[in-house]
Formats: C-alpha cells, structure tokens, sequence
C-alpha cells in the first residue's frame, strides 16, 4: 500500500480515535478547523466537516511523507502536493484519494512527467523527461505507459510515430532539423537476440528494430497536443529496441 492510500480514518464510531483540538458539531463530530495525532502516529491539521476531513488540509505521516491539499468526505480530492519519503514529490490533482487529472510527478532520480492521470497511473497526454540522458517524450500514455502517437526529442533529432505498451512500434520517421531532413521507416517486432535477453527475461522476447525506407526533405513537422487541465469530479451528494529507450521510473509505492 502506498503512502497516499495509508492515512488513518477518523469516522469510526466507539474506538479511540487519538487526541484532538479544534472545533466541533452539535453531534460532537469533528467540525471546523482543528489538529489531531492519530493512533497510528500520524498527524492532520486542518479543516473538518461532520466527523471527517473536508477542505484544506495537511497530514503527516510519521515516516516522513506529508500531503498538503484539499479533502472532500475523508478522501484527498481537489488539488494537492504529496511529498514521499524518498523525495520524490507528486503536485496536480486528486479524486478520491487517487492522482487523477493533470499533476507533475517528480521522481527521486529527477525524471519527471508532467500531464494526465488517471487512478495512479500516467493516462493520456503527458511529457516525460529523463533526467540522465535529457531524453524527452511527449504523447499519448496507457495505464502508465507509452502508447499511441508520440515523439521522442532529443538534442539534435527526434522520432515521431507510435507506440505500443512502451515499446516503440510500426511506422515513423526520425526528423534532424539542423540537416532540413528526415528518414522515415518502421520500427518492426523481432526475436531478441542472445545478448539481448536479461536472465529473467522471457525466451520469446522481441526487441524493436529500425527498417529505414526513405531519406528525404524535411516536411511540416506534426505537433504533439498538450494536455489540458480538466474539472475534479464532485461527489454526488447523499439521498471515480532499435532505439534504445530508457524506461519511466515506477510511482513511489511505499509500506508505511
């Protein structure tokens, strides 16, 4: 379980439900603004409304890691900045207690993505940029990988074309700039070859090999859409390798 699905609920009736100051209701709920250390540790400071969290908030966990955002019926939803305990760092949009809408994920290792989500996952348009090799791609991304139409930048050239559950695939070009031309061609499915294969991997993996066709003037590039920000579901109210690639770092999962 991840930091951001681990915070301790404050709904339960006849248990302990840690210490608390602040406000409260005429059925004696958590009401208002207040601070509360749970029983596990943690610590919330911030608004509540009939017994849950509801409104702008901070929650701290006790190894460290920290969301600042906004709650809705106990859950995090609106807009929110989650901080992890290895440093990696989520900013962008919530619904119930998933990253979901556009966010900025910054990795520990410095590669971040900056787009759409959806339940935790990267899904949509995003751009993802390495931070080692300042390889940048920009495009369409499937339950958190590469998938659809996209381009790969990079310093003196870029591709252009598709992908298929992270892997580069079919037809493409790869366009230099500086040169005013382009190659095109398609990338085709092919038996890994011995050296290729990592002792876990399967015997019947393919690698993604370049076949050119063409070289040719430079046509009007195709531009990427970007990712437009999109309005946070409300609850209903009661009575959601031929080029080698480097490979997005995972989500933090951490086990608190």
């Amino acid at each position: 379980m991840s930091d951001d699905e681990a915070e301790d609920i404050e709904e339960e009736e006849g248990v302990y439900l840690g210490e608390y100051e602040g406000g409260r209701n005429e059925r004696d709920e958590r009401h208002g603004y207040g601070k509360a250390i749970l029983p596990n540790g943690d610590a919330y400071d911030g608004m509540y409304e009939n017994g849950k969290r509801h409104g702008p908030g901070i929650y701290r966990f006790k190894n460290g890691a920290r969301y600042d955002g906004a709650y809705q019926d106990g859950k995090k939803h609106g807009q929110g900045t989650f901080y992890y305990p290895d440093g990696s760092v989520y900013e962008g949009l919530w619904v119930e207690n998933q990253r979901n809408g556009i966010g900025k994920y910054t990795y520990v290792n410095g590669d971040v993505y900056e787009g759409e989500w959806r339940d935790h996952l990267r899904h949509g348009q995003g751009r993802y940029t390495f931070a080692a090799s300042k390889l940048r791609y920009e495009g369409t991304w499937k339950e958190g990988k590469m998938d659809g139409f996209g381009e790969l930048i990079q310093e003196s050239h870029k591709y252009i074309g598709f992908w298929k559950e992270g892997m580069v695939m079919g037809k493409g070009r790869y366009v230099f700039p500086k040169l005013e031309c382009q190659q095109t061609g398609e990338y085709l499915a092919t038996p890994a070859k011995d050296e290729e294969r990592l002792p876990e991997d399967d015997t019947d993996k393919l690698i993604p090999r370049w076949k050119a066709q063409k070289l040719e003037r430079l046509v009007e590039e195709v531009k990427v859409p970007k990712p437009e920000a999109q309005p946070v579901p409300q609850a209903e109210p009661e009575p959601e390798a031929g080029v080698k690639l480097d490979e997005p770092a995972p989500d933090t999962e951490i086990v608190p």
